[in-house]
């Protein structure tokens, strides 16, 4: 039977500390490598596309109109990190921790995402389509009028995550742990593993659109 209980209040993520003042600098201008502390910058342009360095820290930066495409960073801890128009496609992070990061406006085609632990981060008008968020951890985390097709959440565990007005058609859930996951005004159709849903709150005009992605999974074949 449906679960009765009343949904709890989502808490809000904490938002990015960052300085005052920022030391600006152009992303060429900026060396990346192993081992590489990132502190109290404000950073724009392109330059690292296609790199790969391992233990980068990121901490109290701004990233403005970057372009970051393909860049491959195991074990990346990013901490009160704002990103804005900038391009994440097919970046990867590994073991990596992202806390208090805010990502808007940015393309995240193809982004991976893997094994990562996420807390307090919010998704604003992202494309994120493809994106690979497999076995992390999401605690206190927003999706706001994201485009999440296609993308994978499989074995993930979400805590805390709200996804709000996006589109999630085909996108995966299978093995995922929902302790507190919320859809409100989202395109669910397709979604993969909805029997991985169980504890996750959906709204009822979105649940409409789960029919045949429960059909499916139940084999239940619906006649007209």
């Amino acid at each position: 039977m449906p679960n009765s209980r009343p949904p709890t209040r989502l808490r809000e993520p904490a938002a990015p500390r960052l300085p005052s003042r920022l030391t600006r600098i152009a992303v060429p201008d900026q060396p990346v490598g192993d081992d590489q502390v990132l502190l109290s910058l404000e950073l724009h342009g392109g330059g690292w596309a296609g790199i790969q360095a391992e233990d980068v820290e990121v901490n109290r930066c701004r990233f403005t109109d970057a372009q970051i495409p393909g860049v491959i960073l195991p074990r990346a801890r990013l901490e009160d990190v704002e990103l804005t128009r900038c391009d994440l496609a097919n970046l990867q992070i590994i073991d990596g921790r992202m806390f208090t990061t805010r990502l808007a406006n940015s393309r995240l085609t193809g982004l991976a995402w893997i094994d990562c632990s996420m807390r307090d981060m919010v998704f604003t008008d992202c494309r994120a389509n493809l994106a690979r968020f497999r076995m992390s951890a999401l605690r206190d985390v927003i999706f706001r009028d994201c485009d999440l097709t296609e993308a994978s959440f499989q074995a993930a565990t979400l805590n805390g995550v709200l996804f709000e007005n996006c589109r999630l058609a085909g996108t995966q859930f299978s093995q995922a742990k929902i302790i507190d996951a919320r859809f409100k005004d989202c395109d669910l159709s397709g979604l993969g593993g909805v029997e991985s849903l169980r504890g996750a709150t959906v709204s009822s005009a979105d649940a409409q659109s789960l029919v045949w992605a429960l059909a499916s999974a139940f084999g239940i074949r619906i006649e007209d």
